[in-house]
């Protein structure tokens, strides 16, 4: 594998597991220094150890992306760390199913809070760090790529969900911020896309599983079952899948690609 990020730094919040984990892997494989970001602190170092064991340089740095003063420390610990950010995957998120009439202004701001207000002032924290290292004699607008954000949707964010009109508005938000990102930080030369997974097996599918089995009726994997074979190609996605999408996202190859959100989901949804 090519070390084609040899030399940068990606932060990655959300990192303790799932996609977020197998981004840090995938970017740290190919040379990026890795801060490991999450709530889950133990789980962050276990991410941590294992770029370690992949000769990688990697720290962890708890912190709630729900709270802006949180998101501030963590990206003033990344740049005494690691004195730089290129790279920041938007990958901490939350989900929950439940009857629309059920969901509760607790339940409401929790999803919004963490998906979209976390992923917008993550990317105003780390963008600032990318503004401030571009030389002062480069011209906006110059051609040079100077940082990449990568946020994550998802494919209830392309349509509405009658059991997550909360998670499936934050994720639809997140096309929007990414377009609106993109825009405001283009003339600065970073790249702001977004990638929108199907079914990815891991813990937070699991729960996304349960719940709706609960509220449905249905047999405990049932519901992901169902929502597999209406995948054209009959399987469910990877984080090694997800990671793919993003290390192409974050590469010279992308420099010209902002604004986009790209589906990562085996042709669920061609719109």
């Amino acid at each position: 594998m090519t070390r084609r990020f040899a030399g940068k730094c990606a932060v990655i919040t959300g990192g303790a597991g799932g996609i977020g984990k197998g981004c840090a892997l995938r970017l740290a494989r190919e040379g990026a220094a890795v801060a490991v970001v999450d709530r889950q602190a133990q789980e962050a170092e276990g991410t941590v150890d294992e770029i370690a064991k992949l000769g990688g340089d990697a720290a962890a740095f708890p912190a709630d992306v729900s709270n802006v003063g949180s998101i501030d420390s963590m990206v003033e610990g990344v740049v005494r760390r690691f004195g730089r950010i290129d790279i920041l995957i938007n990958c901490a998120g939350v989900v929950q199913n439940k009857p629309f009439l059920d969901v509760s202004e607790e339940e409401w701001d929790r999803i919004i809070d963490v998906n979209q207000k976390g992923t917008v002032f993550c990317s105003q924290a780390a963008a600032r760090v990318m503004i401030d290292r571009i030389p002062d004699d480069q011209p906006r607008y110059s051609g040079a790529c100077n940082g990449k954000i990568v946020n994550f949707s998802s494919i209830s964010g392309r349509r509405g969900r009658e059991l997550q009109v909360h998670y499936a508005a934050s994720k639809a938000a997140i096309i929007s911020i990414t377009q609106s990102t993109a825009l405001a930080l283009a003339p600065y030369g970073i790249n702001v896309n977004a990638v929108s997974p199907s079914v990815v097996m891991t813990a937070m599918w699991e729960q996304n599983d349960r719940e709706k089995a609960a509220i449905l009726g249905l047999a405990p994997g049932e519901a992901s079952r169902g929502f597999i074979d209406r995948i054209p190609l009959r399987r469910p996605g990877t984080s090694e899948d997800m990671a793919a999408a993003v290390a192409f996202l974050c590469s010279a190859d992308a420099d010209y690609i902002t604004g986009q959100t790209l589906n990562v989901d085996g042709g669920f949804e061609m719109d």
